[in-house]
């Protein structure tokens, strides 16, 4: 099994995912189709993406924890420009199971 992934998530769009079957959401305020790719963190980087990207959001937050086996869409591990770390990346929507 794959280590577990995570994605911060509003509150109402993981809602709104529950309705529409699948989480399509790259990151605050863009789409995957907009992205490309859904943005995910490692377990050790999840609260230093809250930190640096979130601290300012005052509705409510969801912690999606991810089981990459599980996922219908598949995960890169990518370099992000102006970081050392590498994250992983979606490329496709979260299936709800």
């Amino acid at each position: 099994m794959s280590a577990r992934i995570y994605h911060l998530a509003l509150a109402r769009d993981w809602a709104e995912a529950q309705v529409a079957g699948e989480y399509a959401v790259s990151t605050l305020g863009r789409t995957l189709a907009e992205e490309g790719f859904i943005h995910a963190s490692r377990e050790e980087q999840w609260r230093g993406v809250r930190e640096r990207f979130y601290a300012d959001v005052a509705e409510p937050l969801v912690l999606l924890v991810i089981d990459p086996d599980r996922l219908h869409a598949e995960v890169r591990e990518e370099e992000v420009p102006g970081s050392e770390e590498t994250f992983p990346h979606l490329y496709g929507p979260i299936n709800l199971d």
